[in-house]
């Protein structure tokens, strides 16, 4: 039997090898991932209403108690706030991008899918690609709540789609990291710890709620060098909102060029330990 079927060629498929097997295989799992997303669409509106509600609580509950630029005026908050609001949406669609893979580890899929002649890495991009989308229809949404609360943009349509490709970038770049995380922890559970408790401070020390020149010196230094804090200054100036820092660190006076660096280089980083971590991780 064994060797009728080494004759016929049919024992297994083999890769196509390349870009063209990486790519083609990357897309079906993120097909894969897309098709139970949509038929669990409670994952896209429980991640839609935790954004929304954060966009009500700061503008109207904090709004008029925070100095932007000299005065307290509610507006002049909400425009300045929502910038930091959209890079926090993006970046805590890594707890999710985590759980899903801890839960395929879980399940046993990894191990199947490492059986099948797939590209290196094309389950985890796949994945990283899924959430990406999802990120894509979070942001859109999120976009019409806050035109709907009164936030604006002033410096044209190209600059704001730019801002937002930086938006997606950072939140795909987070999405490495939670990758991670999903295959170095045991249960969905456990990443979805792992991959909001670092979250926090990252996102709370940084310019997105308040200007960073109220932080404590070391703080603000903290503040300044975050890459979170980069995308959020460089979304501000691409919207033309205010809040736009006037600190000296580098990553503060070129704010679209840190943006990029930090994300490519967070790409580059985690997808390479994630790759090394997928060949050895047991379900």
């Amino acid at each position: 039997m064994t060797t009728t079927l080494e004759s016929t060629g049919r024992l297994a498929p083999r890769p196509r090898g390349g870009v063209v097997q990486s790519v083609g295989d990357s897309l079906v799992i993120a097909r894969r991932n897309l098709i139970r997303m949509s038929r669990i669409p409670e994952m896209i509106i429980f991640g839609l209403i935790q954004p929304i509600m954060f966009v009500v609580l700061f503008s109207y509950v904090f709004g008029g108690s925070m100095q932007i630029g000299g005065t307290t005026s509610p507006a002049v908050y909400r425009e300045f706030l929502m910038a930091g609001i959209f890079a926090q949406t993006v970046t805590f669609a890594t707890a999710g991008a985590g759980a899903g893979i801890a839960d395929d580890m879980h399940k046993g899929l990894i191990d199947r899918f490492r059986a099948l002649p797939m590209a290196r890495g094309a389950v985890l991009t796949g994945r990283t690609l899924a959430d990406l989308v999802q990120t894509t229809l979070t942001l859109f949404v999120l976009a019409i709540v806050a035109l709907l609360v009164g936030w604006r943009i002033h410096e044209g349509v190209p600059k704001a789609l730019g801002a937002f490709a930086l938006l997606l970038l950072l939140g795909y770049a987070f999405s490495w990291i939670g990758a991670l995380i999903g295959l170095s922890v045991r249960t969905p559970e456990a990443a979805t710890s792992g991959g909001l408790i670092w979250l926090f401070p990252v996102t709370f020390i940084s310019n997105a709620f308040v200007d960073s020149s109220k932080l404590p010196s070391w703080l603000q230094t903290i503040a300044e060098w975050n890459p979170f804090s980069a995308t959020v200054q460089a979304c501000r100036v691409l919207f033309g909102n205010p809040g736009v820092s006037t600190s000296d660190a580098w990553p503060m006076q070129h704010p679209v060029w840190a943006s990029l660096l930090w994300s490519v280089l967070i790409i580059v980083v985690f997808r390479t330990l994630s790759v090394r971590k997928y060949r050895s991780a047991t379900g």
